[in-house]
């Protein structure tokens, strides 16, 4: 079986969330994303969707009223 999302090299993440390779580099150095994995040489490598997720706007829970 083959895997679904397969992981993806920065500038192809990059474009994939619509911003520069170095804004996504910048965001790793800054812990703002962790890559899904890197290869033997070090190059960070991406899953798209996991990536989408780290981005996205934490959920909300809704206040009780007091």
């Amino acid at each position: 079986m083959t895997d679904p999302a397969p992981w993806v090299n920065t500038q192809t993440a990059a474009r994939a969330i619509g911003v520069a390779p170095q804004t996504l580099r910048r965001w790793y150095v800054q812990g703002r994303v962790r890559p899904a994995g890197f290869t033997p040489g070090g190059f960070a490598r991406w899953d798209i969707v996991d990536l989408k997720r780290q981005l996205a706007p934490p959920k909300r829970t809704p206040r009780r009223p007091r």
